[in-house]
C-alpha cells in the first residue's frame, strides 16, 4: 500500500566522462560525457524509503527539475498514484513552465525524472520491480495513469483497455518465459564511431563468444569509413547474425537514402534515427525508398512526445519503434506509446544506450510483451555495456538477454560513492578533470 507524504526532493548533476575513451560517440556526437539529473524524494512515512528518478541527458536538466518541486513537495504518494493522469497533467501543464515546451524540450526530460522517481517508490512500496507493479496491475487502474490527450484520434481508452484485456490471455505463461530465458538484446558496445579498428575487432569477438547474435554499428561520418567499417563488422560476426546501422541525425533526406543504398550490401535490418527526429514525413520518404532493400526505419530515442510518434505510426514511417525511458514523460508516457505501437503492430525496440537506461527500459519491454504485444518477432531491446556499476540494483544479461529484476522499484537508484565522485562540478573525478582542463588551457596562453 501506498504511503506517505512527500517531505524532500533533491536533484543532483551526475556526469561521468565517456568521451576520454570515446564511448558514446557517433557521427553526430563525437565527443559526449555521459550525464543524468538524478532525483530523490522522501516521504513521511516510517519504511524510510525513498523513490529514485533519473534522467539520461548529455546537458543541465536540474534546474527544470527544481522548477517542478513544488507540484510534489507536501503531496500525498496515495493522492498522486491513485489519479496519477491528473498530476502527469499537472506537471505538463504548468502555467509558466509549458511555454518552454510544451511536452518536450528541457522539461520534459525533468518531468520525466520527476516521476521516474514516484514510479520508484510506488514500486518499492508495493515490494516489487516496475515491471511486475505493470503486470500486476488491473487494467483501467493502468489506464488511469495515461494521458490520452492529443491521441485519441488513434487510440482511445476504449481500445487501450480492450488491447489489455486481450493481453491477459496468456500473460503467466510469457512472464515465466521472460524469468527463464530472459528478453532478446542487441549490443551496441562494439562499434562507436571513435573506436579504432583493433578495438572494434576485439569487441566483436568478445561479444560473439559470449554469444551475441545482434549488432549495431554507428555510421554517417564519413561514407568510405562506414563502408569499411562495415565490411570489416559483418566479416567478424558473419552473414547469419544480424547488423543494425545508426546515422543518430547525421542526413538530409536524399541524403540517407543514398548513403543507405550504398550501405545495402551488407544485408541491415534497419539504418536508425537517418534524419532530424522531427521530420515525420522525411522518415515515410526514406522507409519509402529503403523498402524494396529490405531495409527499415527505426526511430524514437529523440522524439519528444506521445503525439511525435502518433505521427510517425499514422504517415508509415517507422518499421522498429524505440521508446526511450527518459525522452518520454516516464512510464506513463511510455505506457500510451507501447499501446499505440501494438495497435499499429509495429515492434518496439527500445533505445539503451546511456547512463541507466538499461536498468530502467528493461521494465518497460518486460511488461510490454508480457501485457500488451505478446510478441517477440522483430523484438530485441538495446545494450549497452557501460556505467551499470555505478547503479545499486544493475541490469543483469545472460546469453544476449535481459534477465528480468526481482528487486523492488525502476532499479534507478544509483551508489552514493559514484554520486559523490562524479557530481558535476565539485565530484572528486570532476575537480581533477576541470583543473588538467585549465592548467592545459593556461600554458597554450603562456605559449610564446
Amino acid at each position: 500500500m501506498v504511503r506517505g507524504r512527500i517531505s524532500r526532493l533533491s536533484v543532483r548533476d551526475v556526469r561521468f566522462p565517456t568521451s576520454l575513451g570515446g564511448h558514446g560517440s557517433d557521427a553526430m556526437h563525437t565527443d559526449p560525457d555521459y550525464s543524468a539529473a538524478y532525483v530523490v524524494i522522501e516521504t513521511d512515512a516510517k519504511d524510510g524509503l525513498k523513490g529514485c528518478g533519473l534522467t539520461f541527458t548529455l546537458g543541465k536538466v536540474a534546474c527544470a527539475v527544481n522548477a517542478l518541486a513544488h507540484h510534489l513537495l507536501h503531496k500525498d504518494i496515495r493522492d498522486i498514484v491513485s489519479d496519477f493522469r491528473s498530476f502527469y497533467r499537472q506537471l505538463t501543464s504548468d502555467g509558466q513552465l509549458r511555454w518552454i515546451g510544451p511536452e518536450k524540450g528541457v522539461v520534459h526530460l525533468a518531468t520525466a525524472a520527476v516521476l521516474n522517481a514516484v514510479w520508484d517508490l510506488w514500486a518499492k512500496q508495493e515490494g516489487k520491480p516496475l515491471w511486475k507493479l505493470l503486470v500486476d496491475m488491473d487494467p483501467k487502474t493502468l489506464l488511469s495513469c495515461i494521458d490520452f490527450r492529443y491521441i485519441t484520434d488513434v487510440l482511445t481508452e476504449e481500445e487501450a483497455y480492450e488491447i489489455l484485456r486481450k493481453g491477459r490471455v496468456g500473460n503467466k505463461e510469457r512472464e515465466e518465459q521472460m524469468l527463464a530465458e530472459g528478453y532478446p538484446a542487441y549490443t551496441t558496445s562494439c562499434a562507436w564511431l571513435g573506436y579504432s579498428d583493433h578495438m572494434l575487432k576485439q569487441l566483436c569477438a568478445e561479444a560473439l563468444k559470449d554469444g551475441w547474435t545482434r549488432f549495431k554499428v554507428k555510421v554517417g561520418a564519413d561514407l568510405q569509413d562506414d563502408v569499411r567499417r562495415c565490411r570489416l563488422i559483418r566479416d567478424m560476426i558473419g552473414p547469419e547474425n544480424t547488423l543494425m546501422l545508426d546515422a543518430n541525425q547525421r542526413w538530409d533526406v536524399p541524403e540517407a537514402v543514398e548513403w543507405t543504398q550504398k550501405l545495402a550490401t551488407f544485408k541491415p535490418l534497419w539504418i536508425e534515427e537517418p534524419t532530424s527526429p522531427d521530420d515525420i514525413l522525411g522518415h515515410a520518404a526514406i522507409a519509402k525508398a529503403l523498402a524494396p532493400l529490405g531495409i527499415g526505419v527505426a526511430t524514437g530515442e529523440q522524439c519528444h512526445n506521445r503525439v511525435i510518434f502518433k505521427q510517425l505510426l499514422q504517415a508509415k514511417a517507422l518499421q522498429f519503434l524505440q521508446i526511450d525511458s527518459c525522452r518520454l514523460g516516464s512510464v506513463n508516457e511510455n505506457l500510451s506509446v507501447l499501446l499505440m505501437a501494438k495497435k499499429f503492430e509495429i515492434p518496439v525496440c527500445p533505445h539503451a544506450g546511456g547512463v541507466g537506461l538499461c536498468e530502467l527500459v528493461q521494465h518497460l519491454i518486460l511488461f510490454d510483451y508480457i501485457s500488451v504485444s505478446a510478441s517477440l518477432q522483430n523484438r530485441m531491446c538495446e545494450y549497452v555495456d557501460h556505467l551499470h556499476e555505478h547503479f545499486e540494483y544493475p541490469v543483469t544479461i545472460k546469453k544476449a538477454a535481459y534477465m528480468p529484476p526481482k528487486d523492488a522499484g525502476y532499479s534507478t537508484e544509483m551508489k552514493e560513492e559514484s554520486i559523490k565522485k562524479y557530481q558535476y562540478p565539485d565530484g572528486e573525478v570532476w575537480k581533477k578533470l576541470l583543473a588538467a582542463q585549465e592548467n592545459t588551457s593556461s600554458a597554450l596562453r603562456n605559449f610564446p
